[in-house]
């Protein structure tokens, strides 16, 4: 076979793949699979190559962090936290929105975005029940919640994994570079959704009194079990925080810590591998070996130079570049194959325009494709779940009606992080950083004072009609 007919038919395969992906005529899992059959059966890579194209580092984090979640999450902690957080919000439904997604954002920090939802929106739909308003609005600020929550570190969301492990950026790098931007696109965010939503989520002092009588103690399923898993978690990020400076893997710390709490809590290993989405981790491998063999036969090098043509070679062009196409494709195709694709292709932007420190465009990337999700029901695969656990329980939340809200905040999202971005990489680093964190923190304060007021005004207006 020649080199043009190989060109030609793996980058064939990739789209029809990607095709078949977004369609969702067949799971992604077996369409990578195919996909990734066909360029070994073809002779575009040989196995070994596939192999070697597959990171072991993504694969190994994502199932150790499954296990410790999925052995945990059997103790009924995570509920705990989602029924606690309505109680201190006094039963106000607004107040609830905004501490549920504020649970839903941390989780997906420290555990993942998909796993956080499958554990907060069963919460949620009793919530809403009892105080007798739609699951809607809870529902779309968590999946928006989620998506930003996950953007803030290495472990919160795919493509930050993904990222992290190709290029060696560490937990601590996405929580220093990426947490102060966070903030401020969640105050804001949050905000909005509670003016949104302010006549929607109303109801009366007899239906809050029922969220007051809630005891969040009975969500404790396994009390003797909670103890070790909360010191595994606790013990696992602190090792993410620390890989760096103890030379190890960040999928050697995940799986250190799922292997001791194997031990210590003496659960079936059996029982604890059901809690791993194999189905999540087998497309990954299908997905890593599609993307080698474009690699392999020059693909990615092609689509490089063609980008550093446009862009002059010059980074900050770049970085807008990547951050806001990231943003656009990942808010309508799944940006786990998008960012599989773009990783290698920004290693080769660098190679070939002689960018030593790229780690301006993994930011960009990683906002573009984390934030990005938000944009529509497809976007993110926390997002999927959300609507498909809603539809079993007759709650439908269409494309339209997810989009008319959540689209604009994702653009507004971005805006944001490309103001930030551009902060970023001309002046001081560290000025940055700080500036934008406590730009966020005076943002919380003041939107806080601010809702106060426009609540006590509707209040007025509703007393006077």
């Amino acid at each position: 076979m020649s080199a043009q007919t190989q060109v030609i038919l793996a980058t064939s395969v990739f789209l029809l793949t990607y095709a078949i992906i977004i369609s969702e005529k067949i799971h992604r899992t077996v369409a990578a699979f195919c996909g990734a059959a066909i360029v070994i059966l073809a002779g575009i890579i040989t196995p070994e190559l596939a192999v070697h194209y597959i990171d072991w580092n993504t694969i190994g984090l994502l199932t150790g962090m499954m296990i410790i979640v999925g052995v945990t999450r059997e103790t009924g902690v995570f509920e705990y936290l989602a029924i606690k957080a309505a109680k201190m919000a006094r039963g106000e439904p607004l107040r609830i929105l905004a501490a549920l997604a504020l649970v839903t954002a941390v989780l997906s920090a420290l555990l993942d975005n998909v796993t956080t939802v499958l554990l907060i929106v069963p919460v949620t739909f009793a919530i809403a029940h009892k105080l007798k308003v739609s699951p809607l609005p809870f529902l779309i600020s968590e999946i928006i919640a989620s998506n930003i929550g996950g953007t803030a570190t290495l472990i919160g969301d795919p493509p930050n994994i993904m990222i992290g492990s190709a290029v060696r950026l560490g937990f601590m790098d996405f929580v220093i570079n990426l947490t102060p931007v966070v903030v401020v696109i969640y105050v804001l965010t949050i905000f909005i959704l509670r003016l949104i939503y302010r006549r929607d989520l109303v109801t009366n002092p007899e239906n809050q009194k029922s969220i007051l009588e809630l005891n969040e103690w009975d969500e404790i399923k396994d009390a003797s079990l909670l103890k070790p898993c909360l010191w595994v978690l606790g013990l696992t990020i602190a090792g993410f925080a620390l890989h760096q400076f103890l030379h190890l893997e960040s999928s050697v710390i995940a799986m250190a810590g799922a292997a001791l709490l194997l031990v210590i809590t003496r659960s079936d290993p059996e029982h604890a591998l059901h809690a791993v989405e194999w189905p999540v981790i087998f497309f990954f491998i299908g997905l890593f070996a599609l993307v080698g063999a474009l690699e392999e036969v020059g693909v990615i090098e092609t689509i490089a130079h063609f980008a550093l043509e446009v862009t002059g070679g010059e980074l900050l062009p770049a970085g807008l570049l990547i951050v806001w196409l990231s943003a656009l494709a990942s808010a309508f195709v799944d940006n786990i194959p998008f960012v599989a694709t773009m990783i290698p292709l920004i290693q080769d932007m660098g190679r070939l325009g002689g960018i030593e420190n790229l780690n301006f465009l993994w930011w960009s990337l990683s906002l573009g494709a984390c934030l990005g999700g938000n944009g529509t029901i497809i976007g993110a695969s926390a997002n999927v779940v959300v609507v498909g656990m809603a539809e079993k329980r007759g709650t439908p939340i269409s494309f339209l009606g997810f989009f008319k809200v959540a689209f604009p905040l994702m653009i507004l999202s971005i805006v944001i992080a490309t103001a930030y971005l551009v902060a970023w990489l001309q002046f001081n680093t560290t000025l940055v950083l700080v500036s934008t964190l406590a730009i966020g923190l005076a943002l919380s304060l003041l939107l806080n004072l601010l809702q106060r007021q426009l609540k006590i005004e509707t209040t007025v207006t509703t007393g006077n009609q």
